[in-house]
């Protein structure tokens, strides 16, 4: 393409908006499906007759960081979510709102990205949209991703199914991704750097379902961290959960920075990470199965699940290192905007 930047004409309809498709998308991505030309991709349904979809925008600043970019993030982040399903990932779409005068090496290297983590998590993006706007109507560029997926027979995972007696078990160190942003965003210098986690985990998930036919559900814990899905947990299902704060993984360096800024690591986004509750008899098979997988190296047990203490308020209890107890909220408000 001769222009360099992301003109308004782009998002026209004409000569221009083919050659931005055909220049950066169809070149990116490749999807037989996308090469068609239809406004639709057409797939192959499921034998099972039950198909998992999930949808997400992505408008994080700034678009690079360390561990990543916005297009890691959108694959990833779609990838996961219709992964906590049990469902096999299949397709993608994308959908991208791009600012006049954004540049188009940036786009095409975010393009790049987004084909490689797809190509890994070995799903197909095959159908899309592109609109432009005026300069100062959007941040650069955000992108809307939906995924969809085959539900083997048999699978039916959901927050409402946790039972006492039940284990939890998170798949790495907590509070990355947001950390990583926050300081990208901020320019805080660390002694080391701290990197997004940005990973597609349909992997990780369907290998712990081969060893544990009777997870109970999964969770990507991201804006709001841990707490906020163990929470959601607890409210869904009516039960109390008991967190052990040392069995939690967290890098020494995201824990000084979450000190330094007054941040508690169980409640800092993750966008790489993944949360599941599956029954005690299952729980070791879990473990190995976790930390066999590619992103599940430093997986860890992290707690169980308890009877309610109180009636009709379930919560999160969180046991501290020096044996004390208390209570792990949600987060209340906005703690890091724009993570994802």
């Amino acid at each position: 393409m001769s222009e360099t930047t992301v003109q308004m004409s782009h998002g026209s309809g004409g000569q221009m908006m083919k050659r931005l498709i055909d220049e950066v998308f169809l070149d990116a991505f490749g999807a037989p499906e996308l090469h068609a030309g239809n406004d639709a991709g057409v797939a192959e349904l499921p034998a099972t007759g039950r198909i998992a979809l999930s949808t997400d925008t992505f408008v994080v600043t700034p678009q690079f960081f360390p561990g990543g970019d916005i297009g890691r993030l959108a694959v990833s982040g779609t990838v996961n979510d219709v992964a906590t399903s049990g469902a096999r990932v299949r397709y993608l779409s994308c959908g991208f709102v791009l600012e006049e005068g954004y540049p188009l090496a940036d786009l095409k290297r975010i393009c790049a990205s987004m084909a490689s983590t797809a190509q890994e998590a070995g799903v197909a993006i095959i159908t899309g949209d592109t609109k432009v706007v005026g300069r100062g109507k959007a941040d650069g560029i955000f992108i809307n991703t939906a995924g969809v997926g085959e539900v083997p027979e048999g699978v039916t995972l959901s927050g409402s199914s946790c039972q006492p007696g039940d284990v939890i078990l998170v798949s790495g160190t907590m509070g990355d991704h947001g950390i990583a942003i926050l300081s990208t965003r901020e320019g805080l210098s660390f002694t080391t750097d701290i990197a997004s986690d940005a990973a597609p985990l349909n992997q990780l998930v369907a290998a712990v379902l081969e060893a544990a036919p009777h997870a109970r559900c999964f969770r990507d814990p991201t804006r709001g961290g841990l707490a906020s899905t163990l929470n959601e947990f607890a409210q869904a299902s009516g039960v109390d959960i008991e967190l052990d704060e040392a069995a939690v993984p967290v890098d020494a360096q995201v824990r000084a920075a979450c000190d330094m800024l007054g941040y508690d690591p169980l409640q800092v986004a993750n966008e790489g990470k993944m949360v599941a509750v599956v029954p005690a008899d299952e729980a070791s098979a879990s473990l190995a199965a976790m930390r066999a997988s590619r992103y599940g190296g430093q997986a860890a047990i992290v707690g169980s699940v308890v009877e309610a203490r109180r009636a009709g308020s379930p919560c999160v209890r969180v046991r501290t290192a020096w044996g004390a107890e208390r209570v792990l909220n949600m987060v209340v408000g906005e703690q890091l905007p724009r993570i994802c």
